[in-house]
């Protein structure tokens, strides 16, 4: 686990809420959680692009962290339908998502492209949130590992250890995700983790690689939640429609947040 003793907690809205949906959202629960102290915890939501303007305006950044679902590995040019990193930066945004698997399958994005907007996003001072995991038929396989390590090695080719710094993983096996999702056993969960956590030591060495976080994403709700955090690798979680409700959300995190420190104590 990350040696920083914060969770790591947000979600990603997907294509499902409007600008007054995103913003009453974020608004509650900044209000919600205002007494949990940011030193323990880095709270996130990444919303549809044209939220992002009113999403930023609607809550201070110290308390919950703004993303991107998506950016273009060039800062302009003529990519119709692409959002600039500057554009981005205007608003005042402080993570890229990159890479999520629907990015991946329903548009045929590969590892070379990830790598590119990782690249981008770093050197625009973006915190990238890299996306990986495997499919329901490369885990029958008994490659789950292989594909994993493929993706870090190739999303992160060129990335220096100081840059690595600033990186953030989201180990979402595909099966997992979405209405139909499955979700992954802690156990699994946990060992898929400390292969994540292996190669990024293998990447840019034991301190740097084991303080890089990484966070499980797939199908996480008020039931398994508290059992996922325990686990020693996973550093935090990247929720879906679970975290869609402030309420709802506001809840998992307090179950959540008191099995981290924990376990921090415990390490």
């Amino acid at each position: 686990m990350n040696k920083m003793g914060k969770l790591y907690i947000g979600t990603n809205t997907k294509m499902y809420m409007n600008i007054s949906q995103t913003t009453d959202f974020l608004t509650k629960l900044h209000g919600l959680t205002l007494d949990i102290s940011r030193k323990n915890m880095e709270l996130f939501v990444i919303p549809s692009y044209t939220a992002l303007n009113s999403a930023r305006k609607s809550v201070p950044k110290e308390s919950i962290s703004l993303g991107a679902q998506n950016m273009c590995w060039e800062d302009r040019g003529q990519f119709t339908g692409e959002i600039s990193p500057l554009m981005l930066k205007e608003i005042g945004v402080q993570i890229v998502q990159i890479g999520h698997s629907e990015r991946r399958l329903i548009f045929k994005e590969t590892d070379v492209e990830e790598n590119k907007k990782v690249l981008c996003a770093l050197r625009h001072n973006f915190t990238p949130l890299l996306c990986i995991g495997e499919t329901i038929e490369q885990k029958e396989k008994g490659i789950s590992d292989e594909i994993l390590k493929i993706q870090i090695k190739m999303g992160l080719d060129k990335v220096t250890p100081e840059q690595a710094k600033n990186i953030w993983i989201a180990y979402e096996p595909v099966w997992a995700i979405g209405v139909d999702g499955i979700p992954a056993s802690k156990e699994y969960a946990n060992e898929k983790h400390k292969v994540i956590k292996d190669t990024l030591i293998e990447l840019f060495g034991e301190t740097l690689g084991r303080n890089i976080p990484v966070l499980y994403g797939g199908s996480v709700n008020n039931q398994n939640a508290a059992d996922l955090i325990q686990m020693p690798y996973i550093d935090g979680l990247f929720i879906g429609r679970s975290a869609w409700d402030a309420d709802n959300f506001n809840i998992i995190i307090r179950n959540v947040l008191p099995t981290f420190l924990k376990k921090l104590k415990l390490n």
